[in-house]
């Protein structure tokens, strides 16, 4: 059962809406790669994306998957729009709404930002990444990926390890792992992982051995330079010996242990290339279920309100 205007978060999500939307994901996976399949069950709907951020695979996902339903979609490109002559979100939001647009999907650098104009417009809004808030499709494709393997939540053994500090993905992540069922380990250096974490429910380790050991899934994210104000280890060398996935590290965890990342990788920092394209990586796959859990949110949404 999914009857939310919006999609701004997995924070304020049950349970059953977070199955809701990943039971629905796995109809739509099949018509990704075979194009007999793909149809035209949103051809009323008009979908925008506005991406005051860059983005390649949230951005693409997103437009190919209301392509693959029949959807019309349009990209707001944000540098060549009235926001440049200072126009404000709430506005754009309003002048869309005006035009027809039934979807708006939002990426934005200020926490809040999709909760604001979902306020404001008619429209559904998905939030594609507020500030370092929320990124919940991202989460969502995680925990597809995570059922598609696993079969289950409950009792898995999920590590985090990165910048967890300003990662919008590991809080998606931890709201919905955790309502799952699994056990969850954040992992990092500890002026990018806060004890005070521990109020989600999750165990917090500066130790990444300790924190990968005896795990189902490990996922690893990116250092967020764009988001700091001051570099947070002394250089990438020490962060990527000390925090760094590597095959000998990764010998700790469960034997069928997944690997994961939401992308862009740094090869050598968060994960070694012999890591990030192993047996054990799904990260590919990932990038595939992306497409399938957006589909079925576009879906879901405009059932709803069409």
């Amino acid at each position: 059962m999914f009857n939310r205007k919006d999609l701004l978060g997995l924070r304020e999500l049950s349970e059953l809406e977070i199955m809701t939307i990943l039971e629905t994901a796995q109809s739509m996976k099949d018509k990704i790669d075979n194009p007999a399949k793909r149809c035209q069950s949103l051809k009323q709907a008009s979908i925008v994306t506005l991406f005051y951020e860059n983005s390649t695979r949230t951005k693409m996902s997103f437009m190919l998957a209301g392509d693959y339903l029949g959807a019309m979609v349009k990209d707001l490109g944000v540098s060549t729009s009235s926001v440049n002559k200072g126009e404000g979100l709430i506005d754009t939001g309003i002048n869309l709404d005006q035009m027809g647009i039934n979807i708006m999907i939002i990426r934005h650098s200020m926490t809040g930002a999709a909760h604001i104009l979902a306020k404001n417009v008619k429209a559904n809004v998905i939030n594609a990444g507020d500030g370092t808030n929320e990124h919940p499709t991202q989460a969502l494709l995680d925990l597809y990926t995570i059922m598609e393997y696993k079969k289950r939540f409950e009792g898995l053994n999920v590590t985090i390890l990165g910048d967890i500090a300003h990662s919008r993905v590991a809080r998606s992540n931890v709201f919905g792992l955790t309502k799952l069922g699994a056990n969850v380990t954040l992992a990092g250096p500890s002026t990018l992982v806060s004890n005070s974490m521990k109020s989600l429910g999750v165990k917090v380790s500066t130790n990444i051995q300790d924190a990968v050991s005896n795990a189902d899934v490990v996922m690893g994210l990116r250092i967020q330079f764009e988001r700091q104000k001051a570099m947070p280890f002394p250089n990438l060398r020490e962060y990527s010996s000390l925090f760094g996935l590597n095959s000998d590290i990764l010998k700790y965890a469960k034997e069928d242990v997944l690997v994961m990342h939401p992308g862009p990788v740094n090869r050598g920092v968060e994960l070694s290339t012999e890591v990030a394209d192993g047996k054990h990586s799904v990260i590919n796959i990932q990038v595939k279920n992306g497409v399938a859990v957006r589909m079925a949110i576009l879906k879901l949404l405009v059932e709803r309100s069409i």
